[in-house]
């Protein structure tokens, strides 16, 4: 198999772990979303830490942390990633999933206006106009509900500013996300511990509950080691193509499953930023093939 067709199935691989989540985070529903936060943080740091261990690459996260400015970034980083994981989980419990996979669908977006924001990247035509669809979508759905789809916005914001720090760091993402959980972890561990300090916490009540949250470390570690894994095989184009599997089946899961509403203002949007999405991907394949007949052959 050629490292291509590897790197495909990795990322293939990674996607169907985020999309199918909710079902996952509906098993714990009963269970409050900071405590399953605190849980996803600490069992991220031991199953991280046993793979650094493994590669022999746990100086390299001394190195980092010890770095002032590297230090002050991740902890930005942290902060979003875990708002993020915490907006998410939420909206898994209060019936918004599918608001969940429309923030997913439009983060993006969101990062190619970021890019004009923070970096000065400069937005084609094409890029401008799904921005503006995404914009309009968004503007539809809120006139048409008469509530702003607060989730979606929060979740692609948080995860737009994730990769915003991302990109200032040159570490890899192993590497930086296990210091992004260390860093999170004494919180966790306090609010782990007011919780069973009252009695009311949900590891150790049941083995399923229990078995669950120590479940979330490796849910949290594999699809973003497979994903590390594509990033290095395949283009940046085939990873945006195949990254709406992700929201793609959280939306299915959420409307099939969960049996959510999905009314007709929620169709007019989202119609919107598919719409939107087939714009920018075209565009980006148009440049990832121009510029592969730019280079030439070794």
């Amino acid at each position: 198999m050629q490292e291509a067709t590897k790197g495909v199935w990795a990322m293939v691989l990674a996607c169907t772990f985020w999309g199918l989540s909710p079902l996952y985070y509906k098993l714990l529903e009963h269970v409050p979303p900071i405590e399953i936060l605190a849980h996803r943080t600490l069992w991220s740091v031991g199953f991280f830490t046993a793979i650094l261990l493994f590669q022999r690459r746990i100086s390299t996260l001394y190195q980092v942390v010890a770095n002032g400015r590297s230090f002050l970034i991740l902890s930005f980083g942290a902060l979003m990633i875990s708002f993020n994981w915490f907006i998410f989980i939420t909206s898994i419990q209060v019936g918004k999933a599918v608001e969940a996979s429309m923030g997913y669908y439009t983060f993006p977006l969101v990062v190619v206006l970021f890019g004009a924001i923070f970096f000065g990247e400069r937005l084609g035509r094409a890029q401008l106009l799904a921005v503006a669809l995404a914009v309009v979508a968004v503007v539809t759905l809120t006139a048409g509900l008469g509530v702003a789809p607060w989730i979606a916005l929060l979740i692609a914001t948080s995860f737009g500013l994730y990769g915003v720090v991302k990109k200032r760091l040159s570490i890899g993402p192993v590497v930086s996300v296990t210091a992004e959980v260390m860093l999170l972890s004494p919180i966790a561990i306090v609010i782990l511990w007011s919780t069973h300090k009252t009695g009311a916490g949900a590891f150790g009540a049941t083995i399923s509950d229990s078995l669950l949250l120590v479940l979330s470390g490796p849910i949290t570690a594999i699809p973003l080691i497979t994903f590390s894994y594509a990033t290095k095989r395949v283009s940046l184009a085939t990873i945006g193509l195949v990254q709406y599997l992700n929201p793609t089946l959280q939306f299915l899961v959420a409307t099939l499953i969960f049996r959510e509403a999905f009314s007709f203002w929620h169709a007019v949007a989202f119609a919107m930023i598919w719409t939107a999405l087939a714009i920018y991907t075209a565009a980006i394949w148009g440049q990832d093939r121009a510029a592969r007949r730019a280079t030439p052959s070794p």
